[in-house]
């Protein structure tokens, strides 16, 4: 058995023990929203890390996700419609948001995708009959699958952790695969995968769309999790802190943005019980990887302890030359 296959099984081991040995329910809370928001940045990792394509916009299609279930729960409707009902609007409203950005690369899609982030936080700001403004909306249930009531913390932290382990392996699966590998290459030679045949634009737009089926999904969970959604969830620093998450952490990686999301999230919710300028301590940490760990913190800790263990590695005895005494 090789040593990634037994560090994965003791992650997962810990994860499905955590609330066991964590006990006490206000840090496993904070556990579901690291997993929540890692599912996110592994969205928003699959445009920024394996398309090459950076977002400002993202946390509007997490907002989509997580009004449209709100919505259609306030209507009436039940679990089992609002949630599919919730992806599907995600997927639609995904695809035209990635039909717009797509039209640019590089800045030009950045401020698309911020404009396009705008737009939809205006509308949930300003839309007062269908969104309640500034007042959001609130969800009064939580779904309950195979009879099992959600409400408490243990049980909301095992559905988040069976959909975050779901959310790596389709990531892992889809970075694995041939269009994986030809997303990559319109990362890094996208005219000559255009010359090779491949059609860019529509790599880059399934992507765009795998990307927004995780946000989605990550949106429904910030729903169920909060049991609220308003514009604030959605405005551009919810967009910015998930950047921020895949990049310190190691974008283009599958660790790297779990990493990401669990440093912001801890910092948010942990530290800054202890520390009063926890703004300024989270600055300075993404200013250190950046300077230090260019490639993200997980690369970086890799490259790092294996310097350490070359370093600390004996070297093997000179070899004496023939005739010398």
């Amino acid at each position: 058995m090789s040593a990634r296959i037994i560090a994965v099984s003791i992650a997962v081991a810990a994860l499905a023990t955590l609330p066991l040995w964590l006990g006490d329910t206000y840090f496993v809370n904070v556990a579901s929203q690291i997993l929540l928001n890692a599912v996110f940045a592994l969205g928003l990792n699959v445009i920024v890390g394996y398309a090459g394509l950076v977002s400002l916009g993202h946390a509007g299609l997490l907002g989509l996700a997580a009004y449209a279930g709100a919505i259609l729960l306030q209507e009436g409707w039940g679990h089992a419609i609002a949630i599919p009902g919730a992806l599907a609007v995600t997927l639609v409203g995904t695809a035209l948001f990635a039909a717009l950005a797509l039209r640019a690369t590089g800045i030009g899609f950045v401020m698309i995708t911020l404009a396009i982030g705008q737009i939809l936080w205006g509308l949930a700001y300003r839309w007062l009959s269908l969104t309640n403004g500034d007042n959001g909306i609130n969800v009064s249930t939580r779904p309950a699958p195979f009879g099992i009531s959600l409400d408490g913390a243990p049980q909301f932290y095992y559905v988040t952790l069976a959909t975050f382990l779901l959310a790596v392996l389709a990531v892992f699966i889809f970075t694995r695969s041939s269009f994986g590998v030809s997303l990559l290459g319109t990362r890094d030679q996208p005219r000559r995968m255009t010359a090779l045949g491949y059609d860019v634009w529509l790599i880059r737009f399934y992507a765009c769309l795998f990307s927004g089926l995780l946000s989605g999904v990550a949106g429904l969970l910030f729903l169920y999790y909060n049991e609220f959604v308003s514009p604030q969830s959605i405005q551009l620093s919810a967009s910015a802190e998930a950047l921020l998450m895949v990049i310190s952490g190691g974008s283009g990686t599958l660790l790297g943005p779990i990493a990401g999301a669990a440093l912001v999230v801890i910092m948010k919710n942990v530290a800054s019980a202890y520390i009063e300028r926890w703004n300024f301590v989270l600055g300075a940490i993404f200013v250190a990887i950046v300077i230090f760990m260019p490639e993200g913190f997980v690369p970086g800790s890799v490259r790092l302890a294996r310097w350490v263990v070359k370093a600390l590695r004996p070297r093997p005895a000179p070899v004496a030359a023939k005739g010398e005494p």
